[in-house]
């Protein structure tokens, strides 16, 4: 049997250090916004030839030229989408001219490029939309596993989601990764994912609790994770590799949204282990204490 309970300290001090570091990065840097959500420019083409990879680290290398954040994708398989939140910023030259340089290697007409610009304000309101679909998630999960198990077990394993979603926005401040649609999308699968490995652990402590009437919750916690130990790891690993493969292999578009959920699969697989059935027993033994003080 793992004896996960009785460090505590440990497992709630590696988090906060993480968090802490990140939240100071978050402070003093902040986050690097992407087009959405901090504003910028679109261009698109049609190149009239199926493009691929040599086409697009050439043209990455162009954009390179007038903007370091430009992101560079496709569309079906010869369209071309730049997007970049400098470029919105810069003198309309620098866009032109990069136009120029593509028209020119890939022999299309300038003219037939289209420029769209998204706003900051417009980069404001999604970022409130993304906050209100997670307070949203957050709280419907509450209510789920409040109703389904009880209300300790209910504040423990949404406390567990605001741990993943604070590692994952820590890492992001600290290595400066754009934050953009993807991210949000990410982070929303990773909330699924930690809740249903959270449920897994709550569903045999539950269970053990019929049987194991005599004993700790320490002690109950640690039988209860050791038995689901496997099938967590198990399931980790499995999607672990398919992730990562993705991101290795993957355009730049996926890789935007495999690059979080590795993060939060990891930050969810431990939290549902180290942090959420720990705050459940800490929660339980002080309603014991105040029982026994009261009596």
């Amino acid at each position: 049997m793992f004896k996960i309970i009785e460090k505590t300290k440990i497992w709630f001090t590696f988090s906060i250090l993480i968090i802490c570091v990140g939240m100071g990065f978050l402070a003093v840097k902040g986050l690097k916004y992407g087009i959405e959500f901090g504003g910028g420019a679109v261009l698109q083409a049609d190149l009239k030839k199926t493009i691929n990879y040599e086409d697009i680290n050439s043209i990455r290398q162009m954009t390179s030229k007038y903007t370091d954040d430009a992101q560079v994708s496709t569309v079906d398989s010869t369209g071309i989408v730049i997007r970049s939140g400098n470029l919105a910023n810069e003198q309309t030259q620098k866009m032109e001219q990069l136009k120029a340089d593509i028209s020119k290697k890939y022999n299309i007409d300038p003219n037939t490029w289209t420029t769209e610009s998204v706003g900051p304000s417009v980069g404001r309101e999604l970022r409130q939309n993304a906050i209100l679909a997670i307070v949203i998630a957050s709280i419907a999960m509450l209510l789920y596993v409040a109703v389904r198990f009880e209300i300790r077990f209910g504040v423990a394993a949404v406390l567990a989601l605001i741990h993943d979603i604070l590692i994952t926005l820590s890492v992001y401040a600290i290595l400066q990764i754009p934050v953009n649609s993807s991210f949000i999308a990410a982070i929303l699968t990773i909330l699924g994912y930690s809740i249903n490995d959270t449920i897994v652990v709550f569903d045999r402590i539950r269970e053990n609790m019929r049987f194991m009437k005599r004993v700790s919750y320490e002690e109950l916690a640690d039988v209860s994770i050791t038995q689901t130990m496997a099938r967590s790891i198990n399931t980790i690993l499995t999607t672990l590799f398919t992730i990562t493969a993705v991101y290795f292999i993957g355009v730049s578009a996926v890789k935007e949204l495999a690059l979080p959920l590795i993060i939060g699969i990891i930050s969810g697989c431990y939290s549902s282990i180290f942090i959420a059935s720990p705050i459940w027993v800490l929660w339980k033994n002080a309603d014991k204490r105040k029982s026994l003080a009261n009596a």
